[in-house]
């Protein structure tokens, strides 16, 4: 049995047993992604090098845990920095309803973002906008994810207006992530759930709902001074 092949089933056997199995033809489009990752990252590097041999459980497991965290009436997602494609092409295949979009601001990654879409022969292309996060046009969805791009406190900053008024967004975050959590609450005031992450324990995924600027909410002892104040 092929490293490649092996990894495919190890994969295959996870999602098995918990509870979200995968098509065949759903493996085959994944399979295209892996296939594409493995010539493109001779060229550039799309993962850590260390990783390479290990994607399906590293990067497409990885990723594929976000599928049972997405809610079902959810149309559209927007997943930030994607890279090499984790998680939003993996999503794409694994949900294959909704309208993807990937936001990527190297011009190689992306190309391979492009290269890797048409080859899984995705029902839906996902709409490939080459930019920075912070600067390219808004795109609203209702799911925003990101994988290894940035601190919570930035990510929160930079997703706040890629997203609809009931979105919610999905990070992954490792083990430092109680420390950014901490820290992104100075600024922020944030709905959320971790869930602890199938492929490390010290990871986790961020399931963050409604959240708004903390400044917001600081702002407001001024404004029922001022109440107070009127009323005398």
């Amino acid at each position: 049995m092929s490293r490649l092949s092996s990894g495919r089933d190890a994969f295959l056997r996870e999602m098995h047993q918990s509870g979200a199995a995968v098509s065949r033809e759903t493996a085959d489009r994944l399979q295209a992604l892996v296939d594409t990752l493995e010539r493109w990252q001779k060229a550039i590097n799309l993962v850590g090098r260390a990783t390479m041999g290990e994607d399906w459980l590293r990067h497409v497991l990885d990723s594929a845990q976000l599928g049972g965290l997405i809610p079902d009436r959810a149309k559209t997602l927007t997943d930030l920095g994607s890279g090499a494609g984790f998680p939003g092409l993996v999503v794409a295949a694994l949900r294959p309803d909704l309208g993807v979009a990937l936001i990527e601001a190297d011009a190689r990654k992306a190309a391979f973002l492009g290269e890797a879409a048409r080859r899984m022969g995705l029902p839906k292309q996902p709409r490939l906008v080459v930019g920075r996060i912070e600067d390219v046009a808004a795109v609203p969805a209702d799911v925003v994810t990101a994988r290894a791009v940035a601190p919570l406190r930035q990510l929160l900053a930079w997703a706040d207006r890629h997203r609809t008024d009931t979105a919610i967004c999905l990070f992954h975050k490792g083990k430092g992530w109680q420390g950014e959590l901490t820290e992104a609450m100075k600024d922020w005031d944030i709905a959320f759930q971790p869930f602890t992450s199938v492929t490390d324990r010290d990871a986790v995924i961020l399931r963050i709902g409604h959240y708004t600027s903390a400044a917001i909410r600081d702002r407001q002892p001024e404004r029922r001074r001022r109440q107070d104040h009127d009323r005398d």
